[in-house]
């Protein structure tokens, strides 16, 4: 049985100045968004995508998942404690952000992205949706070594089950890292792979959205489920799951239409 290694939250100081892990990995989630972005721009040029337009492309995407991904977890999560300390709706060096509310938020930006560069929106999501997991897997290792979103207590023995000691002597299910390896890295390398041929409009979006809800669905059955607005209705789903159920049906209605002649 393995315990958390309980790392410090700050990765390094420069002086006064203390850089924390989670915020780290965002960073780290946005060179990979900017990296990959080239590869996949040089390896399909016919899309028409080059270095300027991937800087403000990431400008928009930033602004969109800072912004809602707070905003879903103050909403969607957490709406009773943020009432009770609103000052902590800014406290976002603390973790606490919302897949599903950034997910809405990047949409959002990605649209107006699309309206003043004259692009379709559907061609905005179909670049973007295999740059985005590498970055996920990014956030849950931010998760992990920030000692959040842990796991379920274990049924029976696992290797590799952990401790969360400041939560209870339970061994649990590391969820944080089933997570970057489902959301992460396995969706990476599936939208990696398809996104590398010419496919319909709206083919590439499709799967993104199919992939991650049903991997998301599946691994919340292994994590602690967050408190959230939706906890209290029937059959047992968590919040997340409840939110991952309309991505997974439009990406199938998108898949669909994706395959009708235009």
């Amino acid at each position: 049985m393995l315990t958390h290694p309980q790392f410090d939250p700050i990765a390094f100081s420069l002086g006064p100045l203390s850089v924390r892990w989670y915020g780290l990995m965002y960073l780290i989630a946005f060179t990979l968004f900017i990296v990959l972005g080239r590869l996949h721009a040089r390896r399909r040029p016919e899309l028409g995508w080059n270095a300027q337009m991937l800087d403000d492309l990431l400008m928009y995407g930033v602004l969109g998942v800072i912004l809602g991904g707070r905003l879903g977890e103050v909403l969607f999560f957490q709406p009773g404690y943020y009432l009770q300390h609103p000052a902590e709706i800014l406290a976002i060096w603390k973790g606490g952000m919302s897949f599903h509310g950034g997910f809405l938020g990047v949409l959002a930006a990605m649209w107006l992205y699309a309206r003043r560069h004259g692009k379709s929106f559907w061609q905005v999501t179909d670049f973007i949706a295999p740059l985005v997991p590498a970055g996920l897997a990014a956030g849950r290792i931010g998760n992990f070594i920030n000692g959040e979103l842990w796991g379920r207590p274990v049924d029976g023995e696992l290797p590799w089950a952990m401790v969360f000691p400041w939560v209870d002597a339970l061994p649990r299910h590391p969820s944080q890292l089933y997570q970057a390896l489902g959301e992460g890295m396995l969706l990476f390398a599936v939208l990696w792979w398809y996104s590398a041929s010419p496919r319909p409009l709206r083919a590439v979006s499709a799967v993104f959205l199919i992939g991650y809800g049903s991997l998301r669905f599946a691994a919340e059955f292994f994590r602690t489920p967050d408190p959230g607005i939706f906890g209290t209705l029937p059959l047992g789903l968590s919040t997340a799951q409840w939110l991952c159920l309309p991505m997974i049906v439009f990406g199938i209605v998108l898949a669909a239409r994706s395959r009708r002649p235009t």
